[in-house]
């Protein structure tokens, strides 16, 4: 039987690797790690690399472990989940991967400018009503350059069609370089030649697992940030998911969302 959510959080409490800043909403006291991860935490000049919503902290451990000259941060809300990556890392005594349980929204308190170099956004809710939600609109995207270096990269990673349509015409709008682009992942990995692509593309959540069972194709989008030019929303309506994700639904009548 696993653990239950509280003997989860007593764990997380112990744990040196996992930072909790739940209230942040309502606590302006300064992040005390904030421009110091690499000198009080990881102790070495490695690039940082976030993964946003990171759940059970599948792909940061398994990147942690694919790339020990990075530095690799999982951040999410529910704690519960993020216990599993938690334990898994602390056990496996991998120095370069930590944890931050706090909400995204203030993603930008916990991290000095040109501190990060890489953002990973795994199975985020497409949030299709509401676009300043959607980890990858411009609002989002704004924040992002507060601590992002100048051309870091930003990884997708979706099962929905809807965020990935939406992510599409945000980068076209704002004419960010893309690196690699697939609405078929595992199809184009099957032709891929790189083992190194194939063993990042190639870590799978748990979700991912169910929605691969389902039939559900992933995509997944690479690009770049550039610290300068306006940011601006694509003014384009696009057909919602048609059908229900795990925890997730359209939550609408309507077909298509802006």
């Amino acid at each position: 039987m696993s653990k239950n959510k509280l003997a989860k959080f007593a764990d997380m409490e112990r744990y040196p690797h996992v930072f909790q800043a739940a209230d942040v909403a309502t606590n302006d006291t300064p992040f005390a790690m904030r421009g110091r991860w690499h000198a009080d935490f990881f102790k070495n000049d490695n690039p940082i690399v976030l993964e946003l919503g990171c759940g059970r902290g599948e792909y940061t451990v398994g990147l942690g472990r694919l790339f020990p000259d990075k530095n690799f941060i999982g951040v999410d809300i529910k704690g519960a989940r993020m216990w599993t990556g938690a334990t898994e890392s602390l056990e496996a005594g991998m120095s370069n991967v930590a944890f931050l349980r706090t909400h995204i929204e203030f993603i930008d308190r916990f991290f000095a400018p040109g501190e990060v170099a890489e953002i990973w956004l795994t199975f985020s809710d497409p949030q299709m009503k509401k676009v300043t939600k959607r980890l990858t609109s411009t609002y989002f995207m704004a924040r992002y350059r507060r601590f992002l270096q100048d051309n870091g990269l930003i990884h997708l990673k979706t099962d929905s069609n809807f965020l990935f349509t939406y992510t599409n015409y945000m980068v076209e709008a704002n004419k960010l370089p893309v690196d690699f682009k697939t609405d078929d992942l595992y199809h184009t990995l099957a032709a891929e030649q790189d083992e190194e692509v194939k063993q990042i593309l190639g870590i799978q959540t748990y979700y991912e697992q169910q929605w691969i069972a389902r039939g559900l194709t992933i995509k997944y989008l690479k690009f770049q940030l550039p610290q300068q030019g306006e940011l601006m929303e694509p003014d384009v309506e696009i057909e919602l998911d048609d059908y229900r994700s795990y925890n997730r639904s359209k939550r609408s009548g309507l077909t298509t969302s802006k």
